[in-house]
Parts: C-alpha cells; structure tokens; sequence
C-alpha cells in the first residue's frame, strides 16, 4: 500500500515539473519575442544611416566646390542656355544693344554665325556679349596672361635692417649685398638709419645713403615708403619693395629705347661729323 502511493507521488511530481518547464518556456518566450524582434526592425533603420554617410563625404562636398568654382570662372559660349527672358546685349565689337528677349539674340546669334557670353552675371538684367570664335580665344589667353602676371595671394615677408650714418664704405657694400638678395626672393625690406654717436650729420646725407642702395638695384627694386624721420628725428627709416612683372617690363623697355635713342643721336654726330670733314 506504501509503495503504490509512493508510485502515484513519484508520477505526479514529474507531470509538475513538466508542466512547470512548458510554463517557464513560454514565459520565456515571451520576453525574448520584443528583444528578438527590435534589432530586425531597427536593421533597415540602421543601414539607411549607414548609407546616408557614405554619400556624404568631405570628398564629394570638394568636388562640388570644385564644380561650382569652374562654373563661375570659365568664360566661354553658353550656346542657347539662357535662363533669363530678358537680357541686356552687346554686339561683337561692344556697342551696347541694351535689353532684349532672349529669343532674339538666338536669332542674331544664327544670322551673324556668333556666340554668346555672359558679362556681368550681377546686374539686372545680365549682360551678355556677343563674340566670334576667334574673339573668345583671345580672351581666354588674356585672362591667362592677366592671371600669371597677378601677384600671389600670401603674406608678404618683410625684412628688417639698421645701420648707422657713420657706416663705412665696405660695411655698406656687405649690407646692399644683402639687401639685394632679400629682394631677389620677392622680400621686402626695411631699412633704418640712425645718427650715428656724437656725429652731427644731416637728414639730407642720411638720405643719400638710401639712394645710393637703391641705384644698385636698378630695375629689380623702388621705394614702398620714402625715407622719414622716426624715433623723433634720430633716425630715417624707408621700406624697398620688388619691382612687378609689369613694372620690369616698363624699366625694360625704357632702358631699350634710351639705348635706341643714343644709337641714334651716335649716329647722327658721325654723319655731321663726316660731311663736315667733307
């Protein structure tokens, strides 16, 4: 009689346990299902992030500020893309034709075989030109040129220089040398003289000694600022700057055509001279 009973309690606590395993996996299923369930739907969210910053990259925001920078200063033949109605008009030798529909600069365009370019995009309503073929490459190779020839943007190094009014001859010389080779490397220089002690010597003698720096670098320097009194007239003080491209070609052919000119005179006293001994 014990033995049955203890058989029958034996079968019921297994089919407790059992039923408290089923209980306990449901629960927790339960629980994991949203866990489970929240990465899968924030996955597409995500990747779309992950895609949105791949296309928008440093390197792309370069390339369209490259793009917009050439747009903005190529010049060339926009064609028959005009995006204003009205516009206002100059012809292929720049007489003004004042304002006009685009459709009829289309048809000026076809009867005179020209392009079109944009003046002054700034103005309302823009300017536009008319231009042959060969006009625009000339332009373009103007610009180039204008281009070139413009001084580098960047801070310009500025050297400094003190001598003494009493300086020697060979002391000087050393100096030019020097300032002469700042000069070369587009610097510009500074140059303070001050009287020298218990030497009473003019500011006009202060200044020869400027110029006379100066005369060496004959086409290759010019004053920035001329010499003044500083330091309550104890001393002068003048800045040297390189000449420009534009003003070495000047010096250029000034120097030509004074030497042409004393070719010439030279040649015109040998002819008087000949037809006097005549």
């Amino acid at each position: 009689m014990a033995a049955l009973f203890l058989k029958r309690l034996t079968l019921q606590t297994v089919k407790s346990e059992n039923s408290c395993v089923r209980c306990f996996g449901k629960h927790i299923v339960q629980k994991t299902a949203p866990a489970q369930s929240f990465p899968i739907a924030s996955a597409p969210r995500l990747s779309f992030l992950i895609h949105a910053e791949a296309f928008s990259t440093v390197e792309d925001t370069q390339n369209e500020g490259k793009k917009k920078k050439k747009s903005q200063t190529a010049f060339g033949n926009i064609g028959r893309k005009i995006s204003q109605r009205i516009i206002h008009l100059f012809d292929e030798k720049g007489n003004d034709m004042g304002n006009m529909h685009r459709a009829d600069v289309i048809r000026l365009m076809d009867e005179r075989d020209l392009r079109l370019v944009q003046r002054n995009a700034s103005t309302e309503p823009a300017e536009y030109q008319l231009m042959t073929g060969m006009q625009i490459l000339q332009e373009r190779q103007r610009l180039r040129e204008m281009k070139k020839a413009s001084p580098k943007t960047g801070p310009t190094l500025t050297k400094e220089l003190t001598l003494s009014s009493n300086i020697g001859q060979h002391d000087l010389d050393t100096k030019t040398k020097q300032i002469q080779q700042w000069i070369k490397k587009e610097r510009q220089v500074r140059i303070t003289i001050k009287k020298g002690k218990n030497v009473d010597v003019s500011e006009n003698k202060m200044e020869e000694i400027f110029h006379q720096i100066l005369q060496t670098m004959p086409g290759m320097a010019t004053f920035l600022s001329r010499p003044q009194a500083v330091q309550g007239g104890k001393a002068l003080m003048c800045v040297l700057r390189p000449l420009s491209k534009n003003e070495e070609k000047a010096y250029g052919e000034t120097q030509k055509t004074q030497k042409r000119d004393t070719l010439n005179q030279d040649q015109g006293n040998d002819k008087e001279s000949n037809v006097l001994h005549q």
